[in-house]
């Protein structure tokens, strides 16, 4: 039974959990049409958006941006998100101890690669605290006051006044690419794809390294010099990422769009089906060692943490370059980094799609 009182088949094993994400008889497409309400988050629950479409029309916008965001895309942005990562972590050291790295570099550090990204700099531009405001306003789980509201219209005229400016300057950031495409291809609501794209980017990047550094500080210290190297650090990243829950979220949902067979019984069609990312990235059978194991340890599996199929995360790549530029070029300057106060239990922004700290005090001295 889902939170809203829908009826769900729970699916919790990696293999099954594959499928169901992977498989076209499985949708997220009309879920309110078999009593399934959904988030009420803009960018989550609306029906409309990347996030609950299938068929055609996902295919349109998915295929919109993309290309911008493949692995050899993403890697190309190597060289600028080192420089842009070590500029926080030189900030960070000039003003010495203590610190909040929340405050101090694991929010700026995705909203300065957004900023060059997006081109969201320079006259008519937008700050990290407007992008901040507008990125809790687009993923807030709940009901909206009229802050939010008020938030959401300001974002829509920004995001509009953005595009438009796009299209006459013909810029070569991301969203100038977007309206390009999105002109060609005819149709495509590239308001909403940026609107998107900047509040999923940032909150989840920065959500999974303030979730990285509260474990790997309060319970993998002895582990932290080894991330100085950039292969450790590279590995560690999808471990952390893989087992380490960005969301509180237990489940996310599809659709049978006609009988499929699953672990062995028949889901109806029409049947809803809860699947859970989290269970499936501990299944025993597929990842005996679990989180505890060495960090630097390759993955038995691809992880599903950036879910997978048609859904799969646009900015998986994103947040793995920047996590691992992150605790590798960190590491390298603060070795003796370390919680402040480790005894003082930590402080979660909830209420969110996400769930992440919301402030981590450490030293070094």
């Amino acid at each position: 039974m889902l939170a809203d009182g829908a009826p769900a088949w729970l699916v919790t094993c990696y293999r099954d959990v594959r499928q169901v994400l992977t498989d076209p008889r499985f949708t997220r497409d009309d879920l309110r049409a078999v009593g399934v309400d959904g988030a009420d988050a803009e960018v989550i629950g609306n029906p409309e958006s990347i996030f609950n479409l299938d068929g055609t029309d996902h295919r349109r916008l998915r295929v919109t941006v993309q290309r911008a965001f493949t692995p050899r895309a993403v890697e190309t942005w190597r060289p600028w998100v080192a420089e842009t990562v070590q500029h926080a972590v030189d900030a960070l050291v000039a003003a010495g101890p203590p610190a909040d790295l929340v405050a101090g570099f694991t929010q700026p550090v995705p909203f300065a690669v957004t900023s060059r990204l997006m081109g969201l700099g320079g006259p008519g531009g937008a700050d990290e605290a407007d992008v901040h405001r507008w990125t809790e306003a687009f993923l807030a789980a709940g009901g909206r006051g009229d802050g939010t509201a008020a938030e959401l219209a300001e974002f829509t005229a920004f995001a509009a006044d953005l595009i438009a400016r796009r299209r006459r300057e013909r810029g070569e950031d991301l969203v100038g690419r977007l309206v390009r495409t999105a002109d060609e291809d005819g149709g495509i609501p590239e308001s909403r794809l940026v609107c998107g794209l900047l509040a999923s980017g940032n909150d989840s990047a920065s959500g999974s390294l303030g979730n990285a550094l509260v474990y790997l500080l309060g319970e993998r210290r002895d582990s932290w010099p080894s991330l100085a190297d950039p292969g450790t650090a590279e590995r560690a990243t999808e471990r952390l990422l893989h087992f380490i829950p960005l969301g509180d979220d237990e489940t996310t949902t599809r659709r049978a769009v006609e009988p499929v067979e699953l672990g062995g019984r028949v889901i109806p069609v029409d049947a809803v089906v809860a699947v859970s990312i989290n269970s499936a990235n501990r299944d025993r059978a597929v990842f005996p060692d679990g989180l505890d194991d060495d960090l630097g340890a390759p993955l038995a599996a691809p992880t599903l943490a950036f879910s997978a199929g048609p859904h799969h995360c646009l900015g998986a790549w994103r947040v793995r370059l920047e996590m691992r530029e992150a605790l590798q070029r960190l590491t390298t300057a603060l070795p003796g980094l370390r919680l402040a106060r480790p005894a003082e239990p930590v402080t979660w922004l909830l209420g969110r799609t996400t769930r992440s700290p919301e402030r981590l005090p450490v030293t070094w001295r």
